[in-house]
């Protein structure tokens, strides 16, 4: 090979063995820093059940519903009265002389077991908030995985444009070794020089956006900053998620829909509390009635049924009932939704899973080999710098199509697993790389 047509391949070694074996030492993490912190998957989840503020609320809520049990248990009050009469009248009425004081207990008897209603329908709405708080909690885990997934993604993007960036720094040096030597214009130099910036700019910003992908993830559990350098585990990780109708039986007893189920037993809670209220209550009075003009005494009692309750409780029972009517055709159009979700989750899971596995087990393979014999001829100068350059962006670009292929599949599972309630498999973050 001539001097002045091409770079020799001691040189092309001499430039390139150290940047690779640089590169391999960045892109293992078993060589990584002994001090580095990896976070996995279930510790982040396990940190964002302890201590996410979506969840404490509940706290909050489920001791606010027991004091109103507390309330709904007490029975009626009872009332003490002081009456007078023939008091600061006019003749033989004037002064106290003909006064008549009573004292008296007064309260009311519930009928049609209102207390036993108005307790049902506390429990009914503790029930439903402990459905919701399942469901909060399988919503929450769900955003876990997928800023997970996410920032993962991104911190194998950054291992690619770290490789790229290398590429680029070994390619501006051989260039302008072939340039030096007058085997290649100038303009070529330029072109390597420029491509190596932006492999710069590109890994910046896929640096940044790994960062805040991090803290997006940490504030989950309340974090206002990073306290792990890498999140373990693998994108390639992949599960057979099980026939659609399988998964669909999953789905008819998840958190989602037991909390339909709870909400109905709310709505038929309280109509039954407003037909209960439709029940008239006694009212009763007991008491001692005192005579000053006899000095005599005299016991009191009395009883008081208010008329006409039914028809004024008739528009209550008809809200209740249409409230509970609702329930039905929601939870109808709810499963008719969650079905479709799933189905499209499904479908798209098995897709971009089969996509990942063909582009990180077939095409990756066959355009690294195309790149070593394309590196070789560039530095034989039997091959441009463009197909030099051609070469290296088709195997970084399927590199690339693989992570977003595979993090495509991990998110299409996390919502396959949230609809459906469970885990299908270990998650991707379970163990390390």
């Amino acid at each position: 090979m001539s001097s002045n047509t091409g770079v020799r391949w001691s040189d092309f070694l001499r430039f390139f063995c150290p940047r690779a074996l640089a590169l391999l030492i960045t892109l293992l993490p078993g060589v990584s820093s002994a001090a580095d912190r990896t976070l996995s998957l279930a510790e982040a989840s396990r940190r964002s059940m302890d201590r996410n503020p979506q969840l404490e609320v509940f706290k909050w809520r489920f001791s606010e519903l027991e004091g109103k049990r507390s309330s709904a248990a007490l029975r009626p009050q009872t009332s003490l009265s002081l009456e007078a009469e023939n008091v600061a009248g006019v003749g033989e009425m004037g002064g106290f002389d003909s006064a008549e004081l009573t004292i008296a207990l007064s309260s009311v008897i519930e009928l049609g077991g209102k207390s036993t209603a108005r307790i049902a329908a506390v429990d009914a709405r503790i029930a439903l908030a402990e459905a919701r708080r399942q469901a909060q909690a399988l919503d929450l885990l769900g955003e876990v995985t997928r800023r997970f997934i996410t920032a993962q993604a991104l911190q194998a993007k950054l291992a690619v444009a770290i490789e790229a960036q290398a590429l680029a720094a070994t390619a501006h040096e051989l260039v302008s070794l072939r340039v030096a030597r007058a085997g290649a214009p100038a303009a070529e130099q330029l072109r390597a020089r420029a491509r190596l910036v932006r492999a710069e700019l590109r890994r910046s910003a896929i640096e940044a956006a790994l960062e805040a992908g991090k803290l997006a993830l940490a504030t989950l559990w309340g974090a206002d900053g990073i306290d792990f350098d890498r999140l373990g585990g693998s994108l390639f990780h992949f599960t057979e998620p099980g026939s659609f109708a399988a998964l669909y039986a999953r789905v008819l007893s998840s958190p989602t829909l037991r909390i339909f189920g709870a909400e109905r037993r709310v709505r038929q809670a309280e109509l039954d509390l407003a037909r209960a209220r439709g029940r008239q209550d006694l009212g009763w009075s007991v008491g001692m009635r005192r005579f000053e003009e006899s000095g005599d005494a005299a016991l009191t009692f009395g009883i008081s049924i208010p008329l006409f309750t039914q028809s004024r409780n008739a528009g209550e029972i008809q809200a209740a009932a249409a409230a509970h009517s609702m329930v039905d055709y929601r939870e109808q159009a709810g499963l008719l939704e969650l079905r479709a979700r799933l189905y499209d989750a499904w479908l798209r899971y098995r897709q971009a899973s089969a996509a990942a596995l063909k582009l990180r087990d077939d095409v990756q393979p066959a355009l690294t080999r195309a790149l070593d014999e394309t590196q070789q001829a560039y530095a034989s100068g039997r091959y441009s710098y463009r197909d030099w350059v051609a070469a290296q962006r088709d195997l970084l670009d399927a590199r690339l199509a693989a992570i977003d292929a595979a993090s495509s599949a991990l998110l299409h599972l996390a919502l396959i697993e949230q609809l459906a309630g469970t885990a299908l498999a270990s998650p991707p973050g379970a163990a390390n790389e």
